[in-house]
């Protein structure tokens, strides 16, 4: 049973909402994302040992209207006219795909895609680097870590999904989702 609750795949989805229902806004932004005919359950960010990282478009298909489904939720809100925000996903997967690597949910305001997908990424990336002893220096640049872990070989590659949008000008509540959906079959 055990090994029947181990994730074999993984997809990455966005998305926004706007609406004048804080509730609404989330509904909406879940529909953007394809994912709000399903029962989400949070769970927290480790990317499981000999996971497949499938396109959006195939992780929709696998999944039924009403279906359980796990996943890795970032959320933020706003009602506050022209209010930039973000919620992003970061994944670091290591290079020996049987032992497992991380993710990380991140929400932030005034950060654009760039600045808070880049965040996302290097959390990923420095819990796994610390479950591997791979050594990195937290003054240095994203850039500069990046070529760290590359060199190491041990961390093969970092990634992130992230949505950001501006608070409704009329002030309806804005609201942004990022996710990292986990498929069982």
């Amino acid at each position: 049973m055990a090994k029947e609750m181990v994730p074999k795949r993984i997809f990455l989805t966005k998305g926004v909402g706007k609406h004048k229902e804080r509730l609404t806004s989330f509904e909406l932004a879940l529909r953007d994302a394809g994912i709000a005919a399903q029962n989400l359950v949070r769970v927290s960010s480790i990317f499981p040992p000999n996971c497949k990282l499938i396109p959006r478009s195939l992780g929709l298909k696998a999944l039924d209207p009403g279906e359980v489904v796990f996943a890795v939720v970032a959320e933020n809100s706003t009602r506050e006219a022209h209010r930039l925000m973000a919620s992003s996903i970061g994944v670091a997967i290591p290079a020996d795909r049987g032992t497992y690597g991380y993710m990380s949910e991140h929400h932030s305001f005034g950060e654009t895609d760039d600045v808070a997908g880049d965040y996302a990424e290097e959390l990923a990336a420095e819990m796994l680097a610390t479950t591997l002893n791979v050594e990195f220096d937290p003054d240095r640049s994203w850039d500069e870590k990046k070529e760290v872990y590359r060199m190491s070989g041990r961390i093969v590659r970092t990634m992130n999904v992230t949505q950001s949008a501006v608070g409704d000008k009329r002030g309806l509540w804005t609201t942004v989702i990022a996710s990292a959906v986990l498929i069982f079959h």
